[in-house]
């Protein structure tokens, strides 16, 4: 059976191709950091990807008409924490446009002011290498500078909503 043909771009029509990138499954992160002025920011993220391993980069993107963007323009630090599959509510929470995503979370200090979340699978301690502009999103590059992983299922995303590993 051979592949439907392509389609083409057509700015009219971009739920066709969210669709389509719907179809690439990811990771759920919550990207948090703190701010020049002390503000806290987090938000799920899944646009995290590794870069290199010599050195150690990761990158992920933020769209600029996000409301932390303040606080990721001038952090000098960020933590990517890996929700584990029962976390879900934590990447519902740090989706929203709350004004204390953090209140009641039992949560770590991580390196430059980053924050860490409880029960997560991996967590990731980064210092700003770059931030690249890209459409209509911030690229912000990473270098790990501290890490640490749990043996536990991860929580994915894939075509619109919550998935697991089959298995």
């Amino acid at each position: 059976m051979s592949p439907p043909p392509p389609k083409p771009y057509d700015s009219q029509d971009t739920l066709s191709l969210r669709q389509a990138l719907g179809e690439f499954a990811t990771g759920i992160t919550v990207v948090t950091a703190r701010g020049a002025g002390g503000a806290v920011a987090g938000l799920t993220v899944n646009s995290f990807a590794s870069v290199s391993l010599e050195p150690p980069l990761v990158l992920w993107s933020l769209g600029l008409g996000s409301p932390s963007l303040a606080v990721f323009q001038t952090c000098t630090h960020y933590a990517v924490n890996v929700l584990a599959l029962d976390q879900r509510e934590l990447s519902q929470r740090f989706a929203q446009s709350a004004t204390d995503k953090f209140a009641g979370l039992p949560v770590q200090e991580g390196t430059g002011g980053s924050v860490l979340l409880p029960g997560c699978c991996a967590w990731f301690e980064c210092r700003v290498a770059a931030r690249h502009e890209g459409g209509d999103h911030l690229i912000l590059i990473g270098e790990v500078e501290q890490y640490r992983r749990e043996p536990k299922q991860p929580l994915l995303y894939h075509r619109g909503g919550y998935a697991a590993l089959a298995g």
